[in-house]
């Protein structure tokens, strides 16, 4: 169950169905991002979609899973394709650079909803990347 959640999360991701993921969320879910501070309930999370879907078009490639004996947790490893749009605060401009990331993403599952959401990627590469 735990992989078959995950995965829909990250089909519904590549298709930037936001809805769909949101859907797999509890109500309450956290989501840590990899940087800045976390944030609480799907309002917060579709927010932060709203967000990442007008500065990015991002892709996840070639997933892979793990997950903890009793179900409860996952992990993914994952390449994130993007294209930087718009520029995102006080980041470097947007000029529609091409960027490829290596990803860790970590999950919690209640109930079968995912109830935690943390995702992990070099900053420093990415930034570099877009210079």
């Amino acid at each position: 169950m735990p992989v078959e959640l995950v995965s829909m999360y990250y089909d519904a991701f590549n298709l930037g169905d936001s809805n769909a993921m949101l859907d797999l969320l509890t109500d309450g879910v956290l989501h840590e991002p990899s940087q800045g501070a976390g944030r609480i309930g799907k309002a917060a999370f579709a927010e932060f979609l709203d967000h990442m879907n007008r500065c990015y078009r991002e892709e996840v490639i070639d997933p892979v899973f793990l997950t903890s004996a009793d179900g409860t947790r996952c992990a993914a490893e994952f390449w994130l394709n993007g294209t930087y749009l718009h520029t995102d605060g006080h980041l470097p401009a947007a000029r529609g650079q091409a960027y490829r990331l290596r990803v860790g993403a970590f999950f919690e599952i209640v109930d079968g909803r995912l109830s935690r959401v943390s995702n992990h990627y070099n900053l420093a590469d990415w930034l570099a990347q877009i210079a």
